[in-house]
């Protein structure tokens, strides 16, 4: 076998939720996406099970099963492993190189990915405190491949990895020394592999080493988090020891007073669940106008809906408040990237915060943001001291290139 042989890799990327599995199939070094597939409803009255087939980046079949017969995870990551025994020798006559995990939280403990083994399970098994809601169900996901699919290479990459890099200054809280050291209770931030991603799209695109760049990344989406990036590295992000802090979000409330959840609490005598709950899923644009859909929240703004250009109003004055710090701390910028749903697909939401920054040197070019796009773009106008980019999201691929750098 040549080089290039060996060098080719089929990875397969798993993300395993409480009620769903997403799974992704990429063939390496080219970057094609070869199957990707989404099952949803599991332990639910409704399943489904949702397959795409690819060839050259092009979806070539959609298969779309509305009758899905199993209830479990395990029932459900059998169905992946039949997915790719029916139609993984058709595509690529390769075997599997490795199957990596999203593993949303990994605390301090996992800076870079890692390769599955039993110290490493004992230790993920010690962080699902941290993400309740995503971490148990990522290390189900990872023990079930590890079950039924011995023999293959077990990577997990981590969500908060990459603000690693952030300094003590950033990341600590003002908050007494024992809740630190006894329970990690520190800024972690998300989003990681998406700002990861779109700082590499962004380095290739203007033609500059990734470690000379300082750019603010906007990941705008039903969650949302914006990370300052210094010489190509995480220095900053608004997202905090949870997913909760920061930015205005779909359902998620962002930056609070913290004596309002106690507030509340005692007023109405809620439990701990209870204002948890409402503050990841019943807060941000949701409490504000009834919707998480920006889109909608813009039509109903044009009618006159005072609570939509209220939601409006309140969402893009945050992300400005967040832009204004990080051109501080940074002290000078290169670029500002817009990604995820909103981030990509938005020119009014990119417009508007953007709006007035010409002073800082941040300038956008209206019908360039006005066009539709689908790839990597600069936006900004000629005269802009700073790049504005949009540049379309990838973390399932970001996390084959993890996994691809570990194997090798």
């Amino acid at each position: 076998m040549d080089d290039d042989a060996k060098s080719e890799q089929l990875i397969l990327v798993v993300n395993t939720g409480s009620s769903s599995i997403k799974y992704s199939l990429f063939h390496l070094p080219d970057e094609s996406l070869v199957i990707h597939g989404e099952i949803s409803g599991l332990g639910l009255s409704q399943k489904k099970h949702c397959i795409h087939l690819y060839d050259s980046d092009r979806p070539t079949m959609v298969v779309e099963d509305d009758n899905v017969e199993f209830d479990t995870h395990e029932q459900g990551i059998r169905a992946v492993i039949d997915v790719l025994s029916r139609f993984n020798q058709s595509v690529r006559p390769l075997s599997l190189s490795a199957i990596s995990h999203r593993f949303v939280h990994g605390g301090e403990a996992f800076i870079t990915p890692v390769l599955v083994d039993k110290y490493v399970v004992q230790q993920l098994e010690q962080l699902t405190h941290l993400a309740p809601l995503h971490n148990p169900s990522n290390l189900l996901g990872i023990t079930l491949c590890q079950t039924l699919l011995p023999d293959i290479p077990q990577v997990v990459v981590f969500d908060t990895a990459f603000h690693q890099t952030l300094p003590d200054y950033a990341y600590r809280y003002a908050i007494p020394e024992q809740w630190y050291l006894d329970h990690k209770i520190r800024r972690y931030g998300f989003h990681g592999l998406s700002h990861s991603y779109v700082v590499q799209q962004a380095a290739d695109l203007m033609g500059r080493p990734l470690e000379s760049l300082n750019v603010i990344s906007l990941h705008l989406g039903n969650g949302a988090s914006i990370c300052a990036i210094k010489q190509g590295k995480s220095s900053d992000t608004s997202m905090g020891f949870t997913p909760l802090e920061g930015l205005v979000m779909g359902s998620r409330s962002g930056d609070i007073d913290p004596s309002i959840p106690l507030y509340i609490q005692q007023k109405y005598g809620l439990t701990n669940e209870q204002i948890e709950h409402s503050l990841n899923y019943d807060s941000g644009l949701v409490a504000l106008a009834g919707t998480n859909d920006v889109q909608v929240l813009l039509e109903q703004e044009q009618a006159g809906d005072h609570n939509a250009r209220l939601a409006l109003a309140i969402y893009i004055y945050r992300i400005r408040k967040y832009i204004g710090a990080y051109l501080i701390t940074l002290g000078q910028v290169d670029a500002i990237i817009f990604t995820a749903g909103i981030g990509e697909n938005s020119s009014e939401i990119r417009s508007r915060c953007c709006q007035d920054l010409e002073q800082f040197g941040i300038k956008l070019a209206t019908e360039r943001n006005q066009q539709i796009l689908s790839q990597a773009t600069i936006i900004n106008d000629t005269d802009s001291a700073i790049k504005i980019l949009v540049i379309p999201t990838n973390e399932e691929l970001q996390i084959a290139h993890d996994t691809k750098r570990l194997l090798s």
